[in-house]
This record gives C-alpha cells, structure tokens and sequence, in this order.
C-alpha cells in the first residue's frame, strides 16, 4: 500500500487557477489578493480586522510586539504545542513558562492557569501575555481564560493555528470575543493552505494597525503617522523596526480559493473522526473528548495509548510506520527541547498531564482524502499491536 501520511494538503483545480491567475497579472506580492483573502477572513471569523503574514510564526512575533512584550516581561503558554507558541515570546526578549494541560481536551486547563496566577499575584511576577493553543483544532475554554485575563490584567493570544473553521460557544474561532488577537496557520496540512502562510485577527483598531505596520519593515506612507509632511507621492517612512513578513498574492489567491469550501473541509474532517471514535471504541485508548460548547477545526486525530494494552507507545508507533501508516507525535512538551532546557527552569513534575500525555500520543492520519479503506487499514493495523 502507498505510504497514508498523517496529514496532507487537498488542492482542487480552482486552486490551481486562481493562482494560475496571479501569476499571469501584473502583481506576485502587494497586490489585491492579499486585502481580498483577509476580508474573506475576517467575515468568516465575524472579526474587525484580518492581517496576513508569511506563516504563523511570524503572525505570532509580530502579536507579542503590537502587544508591546519585551525585555523583563513573561509569556505563558502551553507545553504541549508546536515550538513557535513559545519562540514568539522569546524573539521580543522576553521569559516563557508554561501551564499544564487538561487531561481531557489536552488543552491549556484553565484550573491550573487560574492557580498558577494566584501564585504568581502573591510573588509579584504575573504574566504579560497568555497564549493559549487550540490543540488539533478544539478551542481552549476562552470564557475561563479571558476571565482571568480580565481579573489580573493579562493580555490573551489565541493560537489557533489548528482551529480555523471551529467553532466556540456557537462562534466562530478568531472572532476574538475573549482575547486580543487570534493567530492562524495556513501551513499545507492545516485546514486550509496558502503554500505557507498565516494571519493575525483581532477587533482592536489599534493592534491592526501594529500589526500591518510590523509586518512591514515598520514603514508607513500614511501621512498622519511621518514625522514630516510627505516629499511627494514616493514618499514612505520607516517609524519602527519592522519584519518583511508579507503574503504573496500567490499564496493569498490559493487562501481565498481553499476558503470557499472551508465547511466542506471541516465536516468531512469530522466524518472522518466520527469514523474512528466507532471504529476504535473497543480498543485500549484514550480517544479525543470535546468540551460542548466547541466544534473543533480537527486538524488532527489524537489517541492515548492506554497502559492497560500492554504495548508502550514507541513499540506501536514503529509498527504502525512499518506497515506503511506514517503517524506522528504532536508534541514534545517544549520545556523537554534541548533549547529550552538550557534556558528554562521547569520540573516536568510540575506538568504531569503534559507529561501523561506525551508519554501515549499518537496522532493517527487525518486528511479530507483520507478513505474509508485506508482508514479501515489504519485501525486494523492499530488493533492487532494493541491485542
């Protein structure tokens, strides 16, 4: 059998075109396409503003300097996450720590958050920014949180870089309701692709207006914001240090493209999902659980290799990429990167859910072209190193 990656990217001939299109029109970057696929974004998450990056590493650089972290400040995330929720903080100069994970949704617990801010409000060292990351696509519990952002004065990040098309409270996930900005990823395997790419949504006027100057070599040619008056029309200032963090047209063209059947993309995901959870209800896992209030983007399919199977996790994940079935692992706690080791104080006892989980993931594939005969594959295969 052909190699079933766990993720992979479902590009459509109209995706094809569209940047076929671009390619044969006078503008490759700083065109239209880029203003038009943010409008998409920005109507589809019911948010003020919808501001493109390169990916969304640079989309969360750019939201911890428009919102002003920086030498001496500290960031909160999650350790169960891709490496750039926490690299973001550590580009502005500033300190990473890191709060438990829920057992459950293996997101950020907002029990332990709320806990890990008394401590720090009695030690004098809270949070500047909290960045809570909507692992394989469920949102975190924003009420929770953003009340506890409300009640010690933190600022909120929502890396949602899984979680485009999900839902939180019968809202869409990056309408910003309970945070200061959302991140998303147009990585190929995400749920939408731009090549690479990613955006930064927010209702404030003024973190827009951060965030696009930023973005930008923090050059401005609006004349309220020069320091002189204009020279003539060619004229530009350059008002802060800024980043060459722009989206091409060409990426933003398959954005607008992949956006049009963004549902579609969801449900069938969810189907897929749907599909597992009965296929494997009898076996020996941990299977994904979602708060009620949420419909997850399901940019991934995680299960827990419980002990009672009597197989570790590595043994089952090598004889799953043996038969051809390339699972993955999402993540190594950050605070275990050699990187962060030698820069952070963390005990992993402090975290024994992140620990618990890392110690039994597996991410299983998960992709709209995904069947249901390779899917059936999959569980087989998953079966007989669990019997």
């Amino acid at each position: 059998m052909t190699p079933i990656p766990y993720g992979r990217q479902d590009v459509t001939q109209d995706d094809i075109d569209a940047v076929v299109e671009i390619l044969r029109s006078d503008f490759l970057t700083q065109g239209p396409a880029v203003p038009a696929f943010e409008q998409t974004l920005q109507a589809h998450c019911q948010a003020s503003h919808a501001v493109a990056f390169s990916n969304a590493t640079a989309a969360l650089h750019i939201a911890c300097r428009a919102l002003e972290v920086g030498p001496g400040d500290l960031v909160w995330t999650s350790p169960i996450t891709f490496v750039a929720s926490a690299n973001c903080a550590l580009y502005c100069g500033a300190e990473v720590d890191f709060v438990d994970i829920d057992p459950r949704t293996w997101n950020m617990d907002p029990q332990a958050l709320a806990a890990k801010l008394e401590q720090a409000s009695r030690s004098g060292r809270l949070p500047k920014v909290v960045i809570p990351v909507h692992l394989c696509g469920q949102s975190c519990d924003m009420r929770a949180i953003g009340a506890l952002a409300a009640q010690y004065g933190f600022k909120v990040i929502e890396d949602a870089s899984h979680a485009i098309g999900g839902t939180y409270a019968g809202e869409p996930i990056g309408n910003c309701r309970y945070s200061d900005i959302t991140v998303f990823s147009f990585h190929p395997v995400k749920i939408i692709t731009t090549g690479e790419g990613g955006a930064a949504l927010t209702r404030s006027d003024l973190l827009a207006s951060r965030l696009r100057l930023l973005r930008s070599h923090g050059i401005t040619r609006e004349a309220g914001l020069m320091q002189e008056p204009p020279h003539g029309d060619w004229y530009y200032e350059q008002i802060d240090l800024g980043f060459n963090y722009r989206m091409t047209d060409m990426q933003a063209a398959l954005g607008s493209s992949q956006a049009k059947r963004l549902e579609q993309v969801v449900a069938q995901r969810h189907r897929i999902a749907q599909r597992y959870d009965s296929l494997l209800a009898d076996l020996p896992l941990q299977l994904p659980w979602q708060l009620p209030q949420t419909y997850s983007g399901m940019h991934l399919y995680v299960v827990l290799v419980g002990e009672q199977a009597g197989r570790d996790r590595k043994a089952v994940f090598d004889g799953l990429r043996a038969d051809g079935i390339l699972v993955n692992v999402h993540y190594l706690p950050v605070y275990r990167q050699p990187y962060y080791r030698q820069r952070v104080s963390c005990d992993p006892a402090q975290f024994p859910h992140a620990e618990h989980y890392y110690a039994h993931a597996i991410s299983l594939p998960m992709y709209p072209g995904l069947s249901e005969a390779q899917q059936d594959f999959i569980c087989e295969r998953l079966a007989f190193y669990l019997a």
